[in-house]
Parts: C-alpha cells; structure tokens; sequence
C-alpha cells in the first residue's frame, strides 16, 4: 500500500501544477474560486484513477 501512494501522490501534484498552469494561461477569465474548484477536481481525480491503475505487487513464494 504504501508503495503505491509513492507513486500517486507525484502524480497528484504534477496534475495540480498543470492544472494551475494551463488555467492560468488559457483560461485567464474564469474566476479564482471556480479555478480553485478545478483545480482540487481533476488532482482528486488523477489521484483516484492512479490508485486504482497502479496495482500492488503480490508477495513473491
């Protein structure tokens, strides 16, 4: 389990980042707090898409 949150959570925050950037670039008339809301969505997303992706290993026998 905790193998696996090693790989999420970097995943998590370089979507954030993106997020933050792209919105920032692009889409410089939408709100600050629909940014925020965006933002928060697809880092909760990513990260729950990447748990479920990401298997754990099976103890070796």
């Amino acid at each position: 389990m905790k193998k696996r949150f090693t790989m999420i959570i970097p995943i998590m925050i370089l979507v954030a980042v993106a997020c933050y950037w792209m919105l920032g670039k692009y889409y410089s008339e939408i709100e600050p707090g629909s940014k925020f809301m965006l933002i928060i969505g697809g880092t909760l997303l990513s990260g729950v898409i990447s748990f479920f992706l990401f298997k754990e290993d099976g103890e070796p026998k």
